[in-house]
């Protein structure tokens, strides 16, 4: 599968607004790959089927999350939105035979990010993030930071997001704040060296 073909999947199962956002982090995502020396390909597939399970209906996502034994039931106890990355990359595997272990954990995790990322995983994570279109407070920071220091970008989205559901008195996933803690240390022994 190349990019070209990964996007014809997506567009069937996503708004026009939403297959324009995927565009945009996919052209992202090949940015921050050429940035970082990422592989190419892989960034730009893994950009292009990330919301591959967006509009799936939240109780078929459900389903899904009862029924497989490779999917976090502890998901189900948070918000909804988080259920299509991993939920996405499951059906991508069955009903699209897509089985690259990196591309299918950098969509899985690009909701809510984890611990020990991968360069795949964070480049995903943060095109999502930062893809042209969006616009919100803190934004702008994110993305200088993500062009100079991949871990540094990540660990300020992370961030903004953590905020952003505390002021909301929002759950926030453990994955969330484990990524969060990991970028945190990484960041910090780096300052000390």
């Amino acid at each position: 599968m190349d990019v070209v073909e990964a996007l014809k999947i997506v567009k069937k199962e996503l708004t026009i607004e939403r297959y324009e956002h995927t565009e945009r982090v996919v052209d992202t995502a090949r940015k921050l790959a050429n940035n970082y020396n990422e592989d190419m390909d892989k960034a730009e597939i893994a950009a292009a089927l990330h919301d591959y399970a967006k509009y799936r209906d939240p109780n078929e996502l459900k389903r899904w999350i009862l029924r497989e034994k490779g999917l976090p039931k502890d998901l189900l106890h948070y918000h909804h939105e988080l259920w299509h990355g991993p939920v996405g990359a499951y059906l991508l595997k069955v009903e699209h035979d897509v089985t690259t272990k990196s591309i299918l954990d950098a969509i899985t995790y690009h909701t809510t990010a984890r611990a020990n990322m991968t360069t795949l995983d964070k480049i995903i994570f943060l095109a999502d993030y930062i893809e042209p279109g969006r616009n919100f407070p803190g934004l702008e920071e994110v993305r200088t930071a993500a062009w100079k220091d991949l871990d540094k970008g990540c660990y300020l989205a992370l961030k903004n997001t953590i905020m952003f559901l505390m002021n909301k008195n929002q759950p926030i996933y453990p994955n969330t704040f484990q990524a969060y803690n990991d970028l945190n240390k990484r960041i910090r022994s780096l300052k000390n060296l």
